[in-house]
């Protein structure tokens, strides 16, 4: 990549890293704080609730957001066009999810859920108001503002949430908190992006944005959907603590997966779509952004699931432990979750929304064995299933993303093959100092300590190019934060 890419790239990646961090890291302290208060049933509730927020909110953005960074000449007049069909849709469907509240609770058999279903719905509205302001912070690979605003609204929120669990509100506490979050970070958007709406809409317009983001509203709904449906059954099928269970376990999941997984999706997609015509840059960056984000993906990852159980035990409680096998299982599904990113925005870069709507249908359509196996075998059976298609997606989006830019799947599992062994060796070490006889607020923080040990003992001696792109990011960082 060229010089002045580069330093953007980095400098982007950094203050990514920074916002998924601050904001999604303070999230993530406040709920270890929350899950003392709180009990699993309460997260039952919320896991339902999200269902239905992540949808619609999928829907509201209708793949606009994508069309507008990938459109190197995106006017005033684009961005309020899709302003005012987000706002209107978001209307729409904050209205039928009101609505239809009591019948998603008696269906679920949660009479709690009707009035907490129709608070949450707002939210809606509410993000509505700021995807044109995020997507031009994300179009300008300025993520230092975006890092303002997650430390602004998860520290607010966070105290909403503790406070009115402190207070004995219980799952509102959780309600409050995601509320309050949202809003303040729409209210900071329109403070710190600069951009205000007028009232225009061209058709022009919108036909040519949606000519190519219709196509990711469908396969952006039907991963969603199908990312949900998992909590649909395990919430219809099973116990309700069964749901808090498998809530508390993707969250710990999630905090470095889908955090690592942003990161790189919001970065790459804006500096790949500005080089989508020179195929020899296009190639060389994407081979360099895949191999540096998959080796803290797969270290951190299998990590996790290698100590488990004692870091259940240390920072939510015992009454967590059910948690522990979901949890391992979603550490190996979850890995492959920012190389699924990266080869599906390939296709977005190259202009194959076709391709990327096919590839999500096909995809689904594997993925229902497992959703079979959670409905008449049980919940594990569910997750490991997932795990087997998720290796197969990941095949598939590798098998059509690569070739036009000579980038075969065989090449590119290639690349990442050193940092999925160390990682694996690294995990191996971890796991088995679980079973050491101690107390788990011992064995925890040994667990770290000698996993890092390990990860970059062996990137260093197998002299790893993504570990010495990392260690420069690091350097760079700490250098212009000590400034």
């Amino acid at each position: 990549m060229g010089e002045s890419l580069k330093h953007k790239t980095v400098n982007g990646t950094m203050w990514s890293f920074v916002d998924s961090v601050s904001g999604q890291g303070i999230t993530f302290l406040v709920g270890l704080v929350l899950a003392r208060l709180l009990t699993p049933e309460d997260y039952s509730l919320l896991g339902i609730i999200i269902i239905f927020i992540s949808v619609f909110n999928s829907i509201v953005d209708s793949g606009f957001s994508n069309a507008l960074i990938r459109k190197n000449d995106a006017t005033d007049k684009d961005y309020n066009t899709v302003f005012v069909s987000n706002l209107g849709l978001s209307v729409v469907l904050c209205a039928a999810l009101y609505l239809l509240a009591p019948s998603i609770s008696s269906f679920f058999d949660r009479p709690p859920l009707t009035n907490l279903l129709k608070a949450m719905s707002v939210i809606i509205i509410i993000n509505a108001f700021a995807i044109i302001q995020r997507t031009i912070l994300m179009k300008n690979i300025d993520f230092k503002t975006q890092t303002k605003i997650s430390l602004i609204s998860s520290v607010s929120s966070g105290i909403v949430g503790i406070g009115m669990a402190l207070a004995g509100y219980g799952v509102w506490a959780l309600v409050g908190q995601q509320i309050s979050r949202q809003g303040l970070n729409t209210i900071c958007l329109w403070s710190f992006a600069k951009w205000y709406p007028k009232l225009q809409f061209s058709f022009d317009s919108f036909k040519e944005l949606f000519g190519f983001g219709w196509k990711l509203l469908v396969s952006g709904l039907i991963d969603t959907t199908w990312r949900e449906i998992y909590q649909v059954v395990i919430g219809k099928c099973y116990a309700p603590a069964t749901l808090g269970q498998y809530t508390r376990a993707q969250q710990f999941g999630s905090i470095f997966s889908s955090n690592l997984n942003a990161v790189v999706q919001r970065v790459s997609y804006p500096v790949l779509s500005s080089i989508q015509d020179d195929k020899p840059r296009l190639k060389a960056g994407y081979k360099r952004i895949i191999k540096t984000a998959m080796l803290p993906t797969f270290v951190l990852m299998l990590g996790m699931a290698g100590c488990a159980k004692p870091m259940i035990r240390v920072l939510v409680g015992d009454q967590w432990l059910p948690a522990v096998p979901l949890l391992q299982i979603i550490c190996f599904q979850m890995m492959l979750y920012p190389l699924h990113s990266l080869n599906l925005n390939m296709l977005q870069v190259q202009g194959r929304s076709d391709l990327f709507l096919k590839l999500e249908i096909i995809k689904k359509a594997v993925a229902v064995g497992p959703i079979l196996l959670g409905i008449f075998v049980n919940i594990y059976w569910m997750l490991i299933g997932s795990v087997f298609t998720g290796f197969v997606a990941y095949y598939l989006n590798a098998y059509y993303s690569g070739p036009a830019i000579g980038y075969s799947i065989k090449e590119q599992i290639m690349d990442i093959l050193p940092s999925f062994g160390v990682a694996l060796s690294m995990a191996a070490v971890v796991f088995a100092l679980s079973f050491v006889p101690l107390s788990p607020f011992i064995v925890f923080p040994l667990q770290i300590g000698v996993g890092a040990a390990i990860a970059i003992g062996l990137s260093k001696k197998m002299g790893l190019p993504e570990y010495i792109e990392l260690e420069e990011i690091a350097k760079r960082f700490l250098t212009r934060f000590k400034k």
